[in-house]
């Protein structure tokens, strides 16, 4: 159906065994919540206006945007499937119109996991290459997107550009960030968030290198007055992302350091390069994981 809608170009206008067991742990502990039996019974989802047409839903996993209409809905994300019923209740709430298009930020469960019930309600699933082919090993076709991107893709809606583009490797290998340009707020997935230190899944692609490149990206993009989703955490705004981005970028220079003194990974954690930021971030073990091994430190 999709490609008979948009039959053309779319755009609508070596490491120790240690450290790859370290890997795989850590990309467990990211699939345990999709996986795990949990009680979503009292979750809520709560709508937030972020600015002009846009909306973002509160629930249990990643934010998820909302451009509404009169066109219809643009949603980006979409948490769980067991919240799905409650997720499409709170779109009507905001816009009794169709929900016309769902991009994927990324492959995680709490970011995909409603993709099949909302496939099956007949709604576009987009998202980049990656995404589809990590999906493809692990759910039904239903929730599978149905038109992959490699290049930035615009959507137009509710006189709103809402405009697509791929970042470097940074939380996985699939990342997007969606720029809903009238309004001014972009969307960022779980490559910024303001609740926890970068998670870098270095199973699914992710890299220290990319999340840098990429929150440069996020900077460059956006101007004073913009507004800025993460993937969890409360809106934000560019002055937020330079202190993130600063914040990755001295505990790159500080891991670098103990990694040249031939540290372990142990003697690492103990030296705590993150003890400026644990108050704010919390549990720092998973996010100095992977810069000590992405700097070249193997005793894991």
């Amino acid at each position: 159906m999709f490609q008979r809608l948009f039959p053309t170009r779319f755009s609508c206008s070596p490491r120790s065994p240690r450290v790859v067991i370290a890997s795989a742990c850590a990309a467990l502990l990211l699939a345990v919540p999709a996986l795990a039996q949990q009680d979503f019974s009292a979750v809520q989802i709560i709508p937030h206006h972020v600015a002009g047409s846009v909306y973002y839903l509160e629930g249990q996993g990643g934010n998820i945007g909302l451009s509404v209409g009169t066109d219809g809905v643009v949603m980006i994300d979409d948490q769980f499937a067991p919240l799905t019923d409650r997720i499409v209740a709170a779109i009507k709430q905001l816009n009794s119109g169709e929900i016309r298009f769902l991009i994927n930020t990324h492959v995680h469960g709490d970011h995909t996991g409603g993709n099949e019930n909302m496939g099956k309600l007949g709604v576009a699933i987009l998202a980049r290459d990656q995404i589809r082919v990590r999906l493809s090993a692990q759910a039904p076709a239903a929730a599978l997107p149905v038109l992959t991107y490699s290049e930035a893709i615009t959507i137009h809606l509710n006189g709103e550009e809402v405009h697509a583009f791929p970042v470097p490797p940074a939380h996985t290998d699939g990342d997007t960030f969606i720029h809903f340009r009238d309004s001014d707020v972009i969307h960022a997935g779980d490559v910024f968030r303001t609740t926890a230190f970068p998670i870098i899944d270095t199973n699914n692609g992710g890299t220290l290198d990319g999340t840098l490149q990429a929150l440069g990206i996020l900077i460059g993009s956006a101007g004073p007055n913009t507004k800025i989703i993460p993937g969890h955490g409360g809106v934000s705004g560019r002055a937020d992302v330079i202190g993130f981005r600063d914040m990755v970028l001295d505990v790159q220079a500080r891991v670098a350091a103990l990694v040249a003194q031939d540290m372990s990974y142990a003697q690492v954690a103990v030296a705590n390069p993150t003890a400026a930021y644990n108050d704010r971030y919390g549990d720092p073990d998973r996010f100095l994981r992977a810069v000590y091994t992405e700097l070249g430190g193997t005793d894991i």
